[in-house]
């Protein structure tokens, strides 16, 4: 008998666990379709990628992001919406904004114009101004330079319903072929005059441009030649102010790139400086990545959060350009990462970004499990894993299931490994089957990691690292082997 073979019946037969009720862990099956999350969002029919246009509102947070209804492969964008007050659960509305004899719909952002300075609107109902690229397919296939421009809509209902601004595009292409992703934030300058500033991917670097109006927009500064890693395009880029550890203000700038991210395909690299007079200035050269899986893209922020929240939230597109349009998903594709709060931190006099899962997913939670054994059950396929790391700075996390299929988690010789290569189908892409891993010099002491029917998220200390890797098994896991070294150990189902 092969020894995994062994270890495994081993594991099913001696099930062991210390709960918080005196049940055995008994797994519980999913009512959904195969490979549909329970806690994560996902559309309800049709091709889903980038977060789109995210705001909050009157207790709501607002969720836009490219979609093709009609197909479950990329094909003409639109925005999809959905709307939620917990950013776990949410209600999908209609499509927000469609193709039009300007283009298709893609990539931006969304911002609540209070003292409507757009003129879209009134003071007393302020618009939601949302700038987006067009995408003139007609004049990508003629061969012309200027067939991307940023236009922008409006809604006075809270975002319920779009008028497309008339005299669109507000900004116009000078003839590059990727001039797109249009990320808007409030912006005071040196003099505390409050502005609109604008981040543009346009091919290999990052434009800014500023407006008093959202309609007439004049470019500042260039970021991004010969900077930063530069595998493939430019994209959806942010730039946001983080304090430090000490209070100190620091501007982040997130640039996402496709190809060239650290395990092939896509990712999202970010840069910590200054941003003085219109012009954003790097602390150094070092080229940072926000997650280290190869799942998680074209991530950005909300914007309009409440300052009493005191949180940056994030959310992530939950795939790779790779393999997005043929992974054995059948009415939806693709999935969004868990939302996350982002913070600074410091290692050895250099920032680097924490992304954190957000509190609310606390309240997902439905049954505890505090683990003694190293072989245990799990109790349905969408848990979260917490786990203490004590002595040597080095664990091993095996997720199993009836058909021999295994998921890896690991942390050795300074490296933090998740061993997909064995995880379920992957035929769909030669790149898809295989181990993914990530530098980690500092010492990991916790470990959280969020499984859901598709998807496994890894945090450890917090943040301080993270991996986000989709995944397709044949069955769902229901066993899972520890090392030794993993102390405190908590397992509680997840139901939204």
């Amino acid at each position: 008998m092969r020894l995994k073979t062994f270890i495994y019946l081993f594991t099913m037969i001696y099930l062991g666990s210390a709960c918080n009720h005196s049940n055995e862990i008994v797994f519980k099956e999913s009512e959904n379709e195969k490979f549909r999350p329970e806690y994560h969002f996902t559309p309800q029919a049709g091709w889903m990628n980038d977060p789109n246009g995210m705001f909050y509102l009157d207790g709501e947070y607002h969720l836009f992001y490219q979609h093709y209804p009609d197909s479950t492969v990329w094909g003409p964008m639109h925005w999809g919406h959905a709307v939620s007050t917990d950013l776990i659960n949410w209600e999908h509305l209609p499509i927000a904004l469609e193709p039009d004899s300007l283009g298709y719909i893609f990539s931006g952002s969304a911002v609540v114009d209070l003292i409507n300075t757009s003129g879209l609107g009134t003071l007393d109902n302020p618009p939601i101004v949302a700038i987006f690229t067009y995408h003139d397919p007609k004049g990508e296939r003629e061969g012309k330079l200027d067939f991307q421009t940023q236009g922008i809509a409006y809604s006075l209902d809270k975002g319920r319903t779009w008028t497309k601004y008339d005299k669109n595009p507000v900004l116009k292409n000078p003839g590059i072929k990727d001039f797109r992703d249009p990320k808007v934030n409030i912006f005071i300058n040196e003099r505390g005059e409050e502005s609109w500033l604008m981040s543009l991917a346009v091919k290999d670097h990052i434009e800014f441009y500023s407006s008093f109006d959202m309609i007439n927009w004049t470019k500042l500064s260039e970021f991004g030649q010969g900077i930063g890693a530069h595998g493939g395009v430019w994209e959806c880029p942010d730039l946001i102010s983080l304090k430090t550890e000490k209070g100190e203000s620091k501007y982040v700038l997130f640039v996402s790139i496709n190809p060239g991210g650290p395990q092939k395909g896509s990712s999202t690299q970010y840069f910590i400086g200054d941003f003085k007079k219109g012009v954003f200035t790097p602390d150094d050269n070092m080229i940072r990545w926000l997650d280290y899986g190869p799942d998680n893209y074209a991530g950005v922020t909300w914007s309009n959060l409440p300052s009493s929240q005191n949180r940056t939230l994030f959310i992530g597109w939950m795939s790779n350009w790779l393999y997005g349009n043929q992974v054995p998903t059948e009415k939806w594709r693709s999935a969004m990462t868990i939302p996350r709060n982002l913070s600074l931190f410091d290692v050895d006099g250099t920032y680097l970004i924490k992304s954190s899962p957000i509190q609310e997913l606390e309240n997902t939670r439905r049954e505890t499990y505090s683990i003694n054994k190293k072989e245990i059950a799990l109790p349905s396929q969408a848990v979260e894993i917490q786990a203490y790391i004590s002595g040597e700075d080095s664990f091993t996390l095996s997720f199993r299931n009836e058909l021999g299929e295994e998921l890896i988690v690991s942390k050795e010789m300074g490296l933090l490994s998740v061993d997909r290569s064995n995880a379920g189908i992957s035929d769909f892409n030669r790149d898809f089957a295989t181990i993914h891993s990530a530098p980690m010099s500092w010492e990991a002491k916790e470990l959280q990691i969020f499984l859901d029917a598709h998807s496994i998220e890894v945090f450890v200390n917090d943040g301080e690292l993270v991996m986000t890797s989709i995944l397709f098994p044949n069955s769902p896991w229901k066993s899972l082997i520890l090392s030794e070294n993993l102390r405190n150990v908590k397992i509680y189902s997840l139901e939204k």
